[in-house]
């Protein structure tokens, strides 16, 4: 064998080298990202877990908002890339607890019983009004002593939230996407799926509740959306008792 042929068959070789290394690395990176993806929403191969649908604000209780089914469509996605299985569940026929199978839950307590439910036991320090007569304060979102009222269309609010029941690590989570606003729950769930790498380096696999703010959603949908605080503490602080007066 001269030099030439023996220069073109180590060359051969070390290219094959290097493209093994090279697909091994890859998949080794795909793989742990995968895994980190899976812990952060509580979604190991082939688990199952539950998409709370809620309804139409005073609709049919099978109506479903097209911006939420639009969120809907996210979450599906997120959750078919953790090689997860999902279940479609109606807000009024969810009744079970929750940490043996991760939950996504969409819209606000006005058109999500269970919603309601969850802000009630697991967020304490967070109030909507729902009242259909309250004017301007419709839909405003009270977190602790501050409130925040939504211009539709122009500046509105909505809540993401990741919890575990006590705070525990190791059980299944359920997300919330507390929205004033059907398009403001999509916006939730874009921020969750664009942002989710950064918010398990930050928060692990424990709790936290993120203000957002959807700006200018009659311009932009649901893509322009800001960080406006980490709320955790005070939503889950429950808000203090009204005094009660005596005449």
């Amino acid at each position: 064998m001269n030099d030439d042929v023996c220069n073109i068959v180590l060359g051969v070789i070390a290219a094959g080298i290097s493209a093994a290394l090279g697909w091994v690395a890859r998949t080794y990176l795909w793989r742990r990202g995968l895994r980190r993806r899976q812990a952060f929403f509580g979604l190991p191969d082939h688990s199952e877990s539950l998409l709370v649908v809620n309804r139409k604000a005073g609709g049919p209780e099978l109506t479903v908002m097209r911006y939420d089914m639009f969120a809907l469509l996210e979450l599906a996605a997120l959750i078919k890339d953790c090689n997860a299985r999902v279940q479609i569940v109606a807000h009024d026929a969810t009744q079970q607890g929750f940490g043996e199978r991760t939950e996504f839950c969409v819209g606000g307590p006005y058109s999500n019983c269970r919603m309601a439910a969850h802000l009630s036991s697991l967020l304490p320090g967070v109030r909507m009004n729902v009242e259909a007569e309250s004017g301007p304060e419709l839909g405003a979102l009270r977190i602790g002593a501050e409130e925040y009222r939504m211009e539709r269309g122009r500046s509105e609010y909505v809540l993401l939230a990741r919890l575990t029941a006590d705070g525990r690590e190791d059980v299944r989570p359920v997300f919330l996407f507390c929205g004033q606003r059907a398009i403001t729950n999509q916006a939730a769930t874009r921020y969750l799926a664009r942002h989710h790498e950064r918010l398990a380096r930050k928060y692990g696999g424990g709790s936290f509740v993120l203000l957002l703010k959807v700006v200018n959603s009659q311009a932009y949908g649901p893509d322009v959306v800001e960080l406006v605080a980490d709320v955790t503490r005070e939503a889950r602080t429950p808000l203090p008792e009204p005094a009660v007066t005596t005449e």
